[in-house]
């Protein structure tokens, strides 16, 4: 059985976000970089499947600039098999991720696709599910929980009400919580022999597919500044400030 992960690399959790002067975006030149957090659960959630044997080859999809290679080295030094990396300098929509995925999964043919729930960039949560229905597979979003039954999977989903589990077949797409496991950190002969693994590189614009944007972004913006608290003395002031001034009660 194969497997094919797709990572994607984003600003670390850790930055905090600055917005260009311009407005056409944010600042993305010398800062820091890493892996999409739910990705990386992705990634160990492939690597503990081939560990219990139900799996082969792990392959990494990535999609970006040159970059985007140190992502999928990641991945790799987490022990991963071999790297895809579809180069474009353009920021792309979840539809166009969609079909690449789409595209490489029909060259491929793995049994399972996992990726992150969603990107902490744009907070779309919309790859997954748009991949499954073009490639008419199942999907299981939010899995907290994935257990591989011959050529069936019972995956536990976080939903609001709490827990819910379901059974899909095989192939079928999903995306990981961060509920879902606890990622590895890459030792250094890992991180060694991560450098001699293949990376296939190839040209969105090669692949014969449509990834042109459908949505304009106009302009971005600091959210506004939060105002500063105001501090009572007693309840009875407290009661008339949210009845006169902020008009509440």
């Amino acid at each position: 059985m194969k497997l094919l992960v797709t990572v994607k690399r984003v600003i670390d959790y850790n930055v905090q976000i600055r917005v260009k002067a311009d407005g056409s975006g944010v600042e993305k030149d010398n800062v820091k970089m890493s892996m999409n957090p739910p990705d990386e659960n992705a990634v160990e959630e492939a690597l503990r499947i081939k560990e219990a044997g139900k799996a082969d080859e792990i392959i990494i999809l990535t999609i970006g600039n040159d970059k985007a290679q140190e992502t999928i080295r990641t991945a790799l030094a987490m022990g991963a098999d071999r790297g895809i990396h579809i180069k474009t300098e353009n920021d792309l929509e979840p539809l166009a991720i969609s079909k690449i995925i789409s595209k490489v999964a029909e060259e491929e043919k793995p049994s399972i696709i996992l990726m992150g729930k969603q990107a902490i960039d744009d907070d779309c949560n919309q790859t997954g599910q748009m991949t499954s229905a073009l490639l008419d597979w199942p999907q299981a979003t939010f899995a907290s929980k994935i257990e591989i039954e011959g050529q069936n999977a019972i995956v536990t989903r976080e939903i609001d009400e709490g827990l819910e589990r379901i059974k899909v077949s095989i192939p079928f797409v999903a995306s990981c919580d961060l509920r879902l496991n606890e990622p590895r950190y890459a030792s250094l002969p890992n991180i060694m022999k991560a450098k001699k693994k293949p990376i296939d590189t190839k040209d969105a614009s090669s692949l014969g597919i449509n990834i042109e944007p459908r949505i304009e972004q106009i302009k971005v913006e600091e959210p506004p500044v939060r105002q500063k608290g105001i501090m009572v003395s007693d309840v009875a002031e407290l009661v008339q400030k949210l009845k006169h001034e902020a008009k509440v009660i």
